[in-house]
Order: C-alpha cells, then structure tokens, then sequence
C-alpha cells in the first residue's frame, strides 16, 4: 500500500519507519525542513532504541521517504495517518489542538478523491466530530473523505516493538464497515493476521483508549509510591510489598515499581487533559482519584529534596550535589518533564552546585537548563561532590563499582531516588545510602 504520516515527531517517525518495515510504501510530511532533511538521511533527529537503523534501511530500499509538502503528500496516497503533537496549552492542563487542526486545514485542499485520515495523536474525548466537519467543509471530495480514530501505545524506548507487535490495535469510526475500515485493516494486515487483538468501535471510544489508559497508568504508579511513604514511616519494604501486590493477578506486577514516579511527554500530560475535559463534560467527580494520583506523583519530587536536607542540612547554598539522570526515563533523551531534571531544579534554587550526568540527554538538559553544570562521565561527575543523587534509572549506573565512587566523593552519601542500586554494596563500600520508600 502507499500511505502517508503527517507530523514526525517521535510517534509520527517511528509509525513511518515501521510501516515500511511492514512492506508499505510510505511518505512521511512535516512542516521542519531541518528534520526532513535529517530523516531523510536515515537518522532521527531524537535518540529512540534501534529507530537509526529502521529509517536507514527503509530510506536506502526506497520505501520510506520524507517532504515538507502537503500537496505532495495528498497525491501520493489515499490513507494519511495523522501525528502530529498535541501538547498541553499554555496556562491549562488541557490539549493544545492547533497544530492538529492546522495539518488538517493545510492537508485538506488536496483531497480531490476519496481519502482516509487516521488521527492517531491523543486529543479530548469529541474531537472527531470536528476534525471531520473541517475535512468535509474544506476538501475537494467533501464527504468521501471519511475520519478513523486509530490511537498509539508506545512506550518510549519501546516504540517500534510497540508498533509493529502491539499489545492491541484500536479502530474508531463513524460507522459500521466503512470503506475506511477495510483500509486500515489492508495496512494492519501483519499486525491482524499474527493474532492481535484488534477493536473496532466508534470515535468517542476510541479517543478515550489512550488518555483512559494513560490515566490508569499513573494512578497504579502513584498508588505504590503511596504505599512508599507509609512504608518510609512504619519500617516496612516497599519493594518486596510491591512483589506481594503483584502476585495477585487482577492487580500484577507490571508499571507498578516504587520510586520517583512518572514523567515525560505523554503520561503527565494526557492524566492532565484527561481530569481537564471530564470536569468540561461535568463529569469532574469521577476523577478525584487521578487528581490525587497526580498529587503523590509530584510529592515524590519533594520527597527527594527533603532527604537531601536530612542529609546537608536545610541551607544547601554552596553544596555540591550530584545527579545521575536527566532523562525522564532510561533508554531516551526525552526530558520532557523529567523528574530527574524537576529535582535538579529545585535543589539548584535552593543554592546547591548541582552537576547533572546522563548517557543520552545532555545536550538536551543543557539547552532547557544551561544554568546547571553537566559532565559525560558519571565517575567524574561525582569528584568532591557532598551528596550524590540517583534520579533515572540507567542500567550503566548500576554497573559502577561504588568502591571507586567513594574516595572521590567528599562525602560517600548516596540517595536512591529509583530503588535499582545495590544498597548492601553500596554500604559495603562505605557509602550512607537513602532508598525513597524505605527507611
């Protein structure tokens, strides 16, 4: 098949690369000429795990390539995904629909025959309706460009195993056996025919899929990390309660690790616009429970400033701390409201000389935070340093050896903010070790 991705961001390049892994012949738009210039070269202008070598493959066979034209992309194929960012608005916790609503318009004029848009980028619940008033108001063909509502579920780090063996595939329509449903089905078709649950269902439905799930999400993080303080106060462990909780299967163990909490572009977001567009549909009490998962997510943070006072004392102004993490997770650069960096922060405005280390996202925390210090190797980054911090769970930072860390450091103390260190030796090393959820 030909089909189109409109917006390569993170989703939007990644969807167009493994479409053409599928056997597609894809031609992916966005409005960043520097970027499809980059991807057109087979390289990501973002670090996502094995994505470099997907696009290379796929931009040298041919498949796969990249424009910054509409009209281009509306001759090329009658199927156009849509990805394009939808971020939160400026002063809000609701959605920023503008940059949706402006590849629609622009996308629109060239629609001179029958078409599909498959809006994949998560939006409120009734967004549909609009998307496809403005299509039918604007292109050529009118009504016989029909709407489908095929929303995403990567994880980052994991977005082409996400894509191409996903855990379900969703498919939202107007109506019943639309001639748009055979076409995503015909796109799908390895996805389907390898055993994949796929759910066909109608728009409203199916735009509540990601914010729905992002929501539950964040509220089983935030119920361990719940669980985390009160084990902080009794003495008990939450690591091992946790394991405890997810033998049980109607509960399980996955996405249920105490620690930090969550960040990054989408979790933190779509929870936001997901309580924001339930109080516009006034069904504001049914989500109390995510508004106080949002609560506990952000004392986390707190948590882990308020340990490092324990530790330097409560006037941190010329303490030198240093943090192993900036990305909002391992495995990216992202550090789109990272907690690493959230804490940073703060315990930099407190006065504290901070020095940041992480295997990815430098270059990207330098841009955001360029009053912080940074250093590429975390061994050096912890040289006379009062207090050290680990914030994102990189693998290479368990790897370390803490014998060699403590001479180095002005004082052997460590808090883990992520429960991943080996704390026993660690304390063998002779460090002084914090777990976030224990006492």
């Amino acid at each position: 098949m030909k089909m189109t991705v409109i917006g390569c961001g993170y989703l939007g390049a990644t969807h167009a690369a493994c479409m053409a892994e599928l056997g597609h012949e894809v031609l992916g738009m966005d409005v960043d000429i520097d970027k499809v210039h980059t991807l057109n070269t087979g390289k990501a202008p973002f670090f996502e795990r094995d994505l470099d070598g997907l696009l290379a493959k796929h931009t040298a066979s041919g498949r796969l390539k990249f424009t910054a034209s509409y009209q281009e992309a509306a001759d090329f194929a009658d199927l156009h995904f849509m990805g394009v960012g939808t971020p939160q608005q400026p002063g809000t916790d609701a959605y920023d629909l503008s940059h949706l609503f402006d590849a629609v318009t622009k996308l629109a004029p060239g629609l001179n025959r029958p078409a599909v848009i498959a809006v994949k980028s998560t939006v409120p619940v009734g967004t549909a309706p609009r998307v496809a008033e403005l299509l039918h108001g604007i292109a050529p063909a009118g009504s016989l460009v029909e709407v489908a509502w095929n929303p995403e579920f990567l994880r980052e780090s994991f977005a082409i195993e996400d894509t191409l063996r996903p855990d379900r595939l969703v498919l939202g329509f107007q109506t019943e056996h639309s001639w748009a449903e055979a076409l995503l089905r015909q796109a799908f078709g390895k996805i389907i025919e390898s055993g994949t649950p796929t759910i066909v269902t109608d728009w409203a439905t199916a735009e509540l899929a990601k914010g729905a799930a992002n929501s539950f999400l964040a509220a089983k993080i935030s119920f361990i990390n719940a669980m985390a303080e009160v084990c902080e106060k009794s003495g008990a462990n939450v690591a091992e309660l946790a394991d405890i909780l997810g033998h049980d299967i109607r509960i399980g163990r996955r996405g249920m690790r105490p620690g930090l909490g969550f960040g990054g572009g989408c979790l933190p977001k779509d929870l936001r616009g997901f309580i924001t567009r339930a109080d516009e549909l006034d069904a504001g009490d049914a989500v109390g429970i995510l508004r106080e998962a949002g609560t506990v997510n952000t004392r986390r943070r707190q948590r882990v400033v308020d340990l490092a006072r324990e530790e330097l004392g409560t006037d941190l102004r010329g303490k030198r701390i240093t943090v192993w993490g900036a990305a909002f997770k391992p495995e990216t650069d992202d550090i789109r409201d990272s907690p690493a960096l959230a804490v940073a922060q703060t315990l930099h405005h407190l006065g504290a000389i901070i020095t940041v280390t992480d295997p990815k996202a430098l270059d990207n925390a330098r841009k955001l935070h360029p009053e912080l210090d940074y250093v590429e190797d975390p061994i050096a980054a912890v040289e006379d340093c009062d207090l050290l911090i680990h914030l994102t769970e990189w693998p290479q930072f368990t790897r370390i050896d803490p014998e060699c860390l403590a001479t180095r450091a002005r004082a052997p103390k460590v808090i883990d903010a992520r429960g991943t260190l080996n704390a026993d030796q660690w304390r063998h090393a002779g460090w002084m070790v914090r777990v976030l959820g224990r006492r």
